[in-house]
Parts: structure tokens; sequence; C-alpha cells
């Protein structure tokens, strides 16, 4: 899943952005972590992680922005940092 924006003057004429948001996953009794870039907006992970740790969940599903998916069991979540979105231009900018 994609989310595209505008520009921010309206004009339209300028390209499309992708958003990305930056994900790290701190994992109980492990040394490293998973880190990744997804697509997803920072509110749309913050929902997932929140009702997957609000009710009996045995593991959280996310996807980064290549597709590849991360099926991570929620009773070894160390932490999880969702970083800011960025935007990345796509295209040809004058």
């Amino acid at each position: 899943m994609s989310a595209l924006r505008e520009p921010p003057d309206g004009a339209g004429t300028a390209s499309p952005s992708l958003c990305h948001v930056d994900i790290r996953i701190g994992i109980v009794n492990s040394p490293r972590e998973l880190s990744f870039e997804s697509s997803q907006t920072a509110a749309q992970i913050e929902k997932t992680v929140a009702d997957a740790l609000g009710s009996d969940a045995k593991f959280i599903k996310l996807a980064d922005d290549k597709g590849k998916v991360y099926i991570v069991p929620v009773a070894s979540f160390a932490y999880l940092e969702v970083g800011s979105e960025e935007s990345r231009r796509i295209g040809f900018v004058a």
C-alpha cells in the first residue's frame, strides 16, 4: 500500500512523492533488531500495533516498501520505534 502525496502548494504540476516510515523492532533476548522502511503511514502502523497489543493476538504482521512481510510474535516485543514520515520525490524536478 503506497501513500501518494500532492505538493503542498496545490499546483498539481509537480511530481508526486511517496511517503516512507522507518520502523525498528527490538526483540526480547536478541542483540539484533528488525529495521526496515514501510510505505504505510505512521498512524496505520501505530493502530496495527496497538490493536495487536490490546487483543489476544499472538503475532503482528507488517510489510516493508519492497513487499517483504515481517511476522513477529507480540510476546517478544522489546520496543517498536516508528520514525517520522519522509516523502521522497518521484520523477524529474526542475
